[in-house]
This record gives structure tokens, sequence and C-alpha cells, in this order.
């Protein structure tokens, strides 16, 4: 019974929150409503398919969501090493000409299209929804199920062929408000106002396996495990529903009464849950640590919770 309280009382914060963003940008849209809308002057298809979903620009010039321009999410800069960590948020002027040479202004709403396959895919085009964020730029969605749900939906409505985009001038408004750093990791190690979530997998989460750049195994102290694999429908890349996702953040204590820092190992799969956290369910504060485990095993000195 107070666990059904519980949720009930979640769900009512949820709805509040929810109604104070009714005119944003749609964070998840549907093929049906992209194929609606693929006549608007101001939408811009970013389809971003890369190695994790077997995609590439070779791939995208055999056929692709009408309108779309091609940017490899591995391959072009959304993310970038900084003093040997790895899927680091480059610097705002080099995502700035990255997103101004695909066509992309400030006045455009942008679609993001990952693959579609799996949990890791959706990734993908989490991170980059999150670096437009992080950049200031609110009219942005992803396409809920991706490239594989378009073409089951539309088969018939494929593009093949490659074009450059006339270059437009995109300009940023960097929000802090989305990205945590490791000197706000570690100045609130012991706040209780925040949460950390951990986005990985129970192994890596529980210190019996890392990720190769990370230098030791175990996760931050008094982290909360809420998995990506979770939070996306098996071998696709729709997000689960609502109510699911309410109760996979209850189960683990998670909810609007904490400010929420994601991670994971690199700020990839972090993102998944980052999205979920911030755009699904509409948490107040929550940010991506994009550093995640790789930077914050680089210093032996920061503190590891390991139950090996």
């Amino acid at each position: 019974m107070i666990k059904k309280l519980n949720l009930i009382i979640f769900a009512f914060i949820f709805g509040i929150l929810f109604s104070l963003k009714l005119f944003a940008a749609e964070s998840l849209i549907s093929v049906e409503w992209l194929n609606n809308n693929l006549t608007n002057d101001k939408l811009v298809v970013l389809d971003i398919r890369n190695k994790i979903d077997g995609g590439s620009k070779d791939a995208f010039e055999a056929g692709h969501i009408p309108k779309s321009v091609y940017s490899n999410y591995l391959n072009d800069g959304w993310r970038t090493t900084v003093d040997g960590i790895v899927g680091k948020l480059p610097p705002v002027k080099d995502l700035e000409i990255l997103i101004s040479n695909l066509g992309i202004g400030n006045d455009n709403h942008v679609v993001v299209v990952p693959g579609g396959i799996n949990s890791s895919d959706f990734g993908s085009a989490a991170r980059v929804y999150w670096t437009f964020k992080v950049l200031g730029h609110e009219e942005v969605s992803i396409l809920d199920g991706g490239y594989t749900a378009w073409v089951k939906k539309f088969p018939d409505q494929i593009e093949s062929g490659i074009h450059d985009p006339n270059k437009v001038a995109f300009k940023s408004n960097f929000q802090s408000r989305y990205l945590a750093t490791t000197e706000e990791v570690f100045q609130n190690l012991d706040n209780i106002s925040v949460a950390f979530v951990d986005a990985r997998t129970e192994e890596q989460h529980f210190g019996k396996k890392k990720h190769g750049k990370a230098l030791a195994a175990g996760t931050i102290p008094g982290a909360l495990l809420l998995k990506q694999s979770d939070l996306i429908i098996d071998n696709t890349s729709y997000v689960k529903d609502l109510d699911s996702i309410i109760q996979l953040a209850q189960n683990v204590s998670i909810g609007p009464d904490k400010d929420n820092i994601v991670f994971c190992n690199t700020g990839h799969w972090a993102s998944t849950t980052w999205f979920v956290l911030s755009e699904v369910l509409e948490l107040p504060n929550v940010k991506n640590y994009d550093g995640s485990m790789v930077e914050w095993t680089a210093d032996p000195t920061r503190p590891l919770e390991n139950t090996l």
C-alpha cells in the first residue's frame, strides 16, 4: 500500500512538472508526427547512424528519411578526448562549427534519428540531444524507434543519395545546468540533496567488471543503479511507456526531491538515463556527468564504492 501511494505521489508531482513544459518541443516524436511535419521548412532531420548500429555514410546514401542531413555520431566531433579522458563535450566553438556546417541554425527544430536497434544505439541520439540542450538549443527531439521504425511504417518514403547542406550560423547559449563536472561530483559526495545515478550494467556498478579505459572498478559512493538498458524496449530504440519508467525510478528512490547526477563510463549510456529522467519524466535539475567513471578513476585519491 505504501509503495502504491508513493507511486501515486510521484505521478502527481510528475504531472505538475509536465504541465509547466507543455509549450516546449516534444522530446520524443513518433514517425507519424515526423511524416506529417516533413514539409515544415524549419524542421531538420539529423541522421546520426554509426558503427554502434551498423550505420555509416554509405548506409545513409543508400537510404534515409526524406530531407535528412547526415553526421556520424562517432566520427564527426560530437565527443572528444580531453587530457586523456575520452567522450568529453568538445569546445563550444567546435560544436558551433559542426552544427553550422550541417545547415542547422538557431531557429530550426532538429529531429535526431538513431539507427533504431537497441538502447546503446538510442544513446547516440540521447547524447546528441543532450549536446544541443547544453548549447541552449531547446527545439530538439529524438525520433522514437529511430530509422528502423520509419522504414517499417513508411517503406515507400525513403530517399537515396546525399547532398551537402548549406552552411548557416549557429550560436550557442551554454547551459551549465545540464552538465556535471568532476569537481561538482566530488563536492557533493556527502550532500543528501544530491543523488548519483549509475546507468551502467550491474557487473560494472558492483565492481565485478570495468570499462577498458577506467583505472579501477566500482562506482561513485552511494550511487543508485538505473541501467540505461532497462529504459528502452529490448532490441529497439523505443523508450518504454511512462508507467514503466515511473516504476523503475521509484524502485530505486529516484525522484524530484533531489538533484540527480547521472553517469556511466564515458557519458554515452548516461545520456539515455539522463534523457529519460530529465526529458521524459521531466524531473528538475538532472545533470549528465560526461567524464563519468573514466575521468573519476583517473585520480586514485577519489573514493570508490566497490563490493568486491
